[in-house]
């Protein structure tokens, strides 16, 4: 059983520690316990009464670090995150609860991101953070962090799927009512959903088309035709209204569904790059670094679901 211990500390901002729990304690193979510094914390609204201490962090598996009004984190925190990270213990936070991860000093040097609002602040504060505001969430491996309010479940959906698989992660996301895969940016290991477009624009019709015959060789060409334009027209269209140029959509579009391959099933990376439509097994390696930032073997890997 994995234990997900989920940190309450004075201030806590109650969405974001009711949404590990809500996740995790309806997701089996997951037993959630919520510790504090101390054993009523004020959130606020209410009064959190809690039944472990900061000394149940270094047992857990994973530790869910909500965010908080204050960016102030007490030493007798700060000391028991770092006991916890040096037995191995997994360490997510959600919101300005990195600015709590950051306190510990075990985000120097790596990636991470917070509320939008937050990151010139949390950048400020620990410049040895490389603070990336664009992104739902990043994957340091040991580290997480993400953004605001339903970023948090994104980073849960994603704890899941690392632990358990795909299947596990679509029946928690499905409890949630929240879609599994959701548009992160470029964070290591985030689902790449397509570009979001409006509903009723001119490319709406283009784009269902375009994914619907991903797998074959379009050329730009072959896509302008489809859409009644000259190439210099699509170009700026799309530019206009997916923020990216047609082939690359195109290529994003091949990736995520080679993403659901690789995590759904075990065939071969070169029978995994012709059915998404790839011309060959190096493009398909070389598009899917470039988008996903790592290699289609080590991303299946990443996914394997481990034992409970």
């Amino acid at each position: 059983m994995h234990t997900v211990a989920v940190l309450a500390l004075p201030g806590v901002i109650p969405f974001d520690l009711a949404t590990p729990i809500e996740v995790f304690r309806r997701t089996p193979g997951y037993r959630v316990r919520i510790c504090g510094s101390e054993p009523e914390i004020d959130a606020g609204l209410f009064t959190v009464r809690v039944h472990w201490g900061l000394d149940a962090l270094i047992e857990a598996d994973t530790v869910i670090l909500p965010g908080t009004e204050s960016f102030d984190v007490p030493e007798a925190v700060v000391e028991a995150l770092r006991a916890a990270a040096a037995r191995g213990v997994r360490i997510a936070s959600i919101c300005s609860g990195a600015f709590i991860l950051a306190a510990t000093g075990l985000l120097d040097g790596l990636r991470a991101t917070t509320h939008w609002v937050a990151a010139a602040a949390l950048a400020e504060r620990y410049p040895l953070v490389d603070v990336d505001p664009d992104v739902l969430y990043v994957d340091n491996g040991q580290f997480l962090t993400s953004a605001g309010a339903a970023a948090g479940l994104d980073l849960c959906l994603h704890l899941i799927r690392r632990d358990y698989g795909s299947a596990a992660a679509a029946d928690a996301a499905r409890l949630s009512v929240m879609p599994l895969e959701r548009d992160g940016g470029q964070a290591q290991f985030i689902v790449h959903d397509l570009p979001p477009v409006p509903r009723g624009t001119e490319l709406e019709k283009l784009l269902a088309w375009m994914e619907e015959n991903s797998v074959r060789d379009l050329t730009l060409d072959e896509i302008a035709a489809q859409a009644g334009m000259s190439t210099r027209t699509l170009n700026r269209r799309f530019r206009e209204q997916t923020g990216t140029s047609p082939l690359r959509w195109l290529h994003r579009a091949r990736v995520r569904r080679a993403q659901h391959l690789l995590e759904a099933t075990g065939e071969p990376v070169e029978r995994i790059a012709a059915r998404t439509g790839f011309g060959s097994p190096t493009a398909f390696r070389e598009h899917f670094k470039r988008i996903v930032g790592t290699s289609p073997q080590a991303y299946r890997n990443a996914f394997t679901p481990t034992s409970a």
